[in-house]
């Protein structure tokens, strides 16, 4: 019963760090939401003519270190259609009540 037990509490701390982990990749997400649409409230980029290139718009190869959340933000910005992008790859907020 002991070895069973043990296998029990096993499984549910390895459930408890997965459902951990799922949180704190979600929270760190929602923190680059609102880098990204701070970032182009400071630049002015509410139209397509004001529209500003974003440093970490593509992710890079060779990024080393701890892992960049703004390009995945960034695409779920413009899948919601809170951001649209230019035809030469410029950012910009669509929605004006952001």
């Amino acid at each position: 019963m002991a070895e069973t037990g043990e296998i029990i509490i096993g499984i549910l701390l390895l459930c408890a760090v997965i459902f951990l982990t799922r949180q704190f990749h979600a929270w760190k997400i929602k923190r680059a939401y609102l880098t990204v649409i701070e970032d182009l409230k400071r630049h002015g980029a509410t139209t397509p003519a004001s529209a500003k290139n974003l440093p970490y718009a593509k992710r890079s190869i060779l990024n080393f270190g701890l892992k960049d959340h703004r390009p995945i933000a960034l695409k779920g910005l413009i899948t919601e259609n809170i951001v649209g992008i230019t035809e030469d790859g410029r950012y910009y907020i669509l929605d004006s009540r952001i």
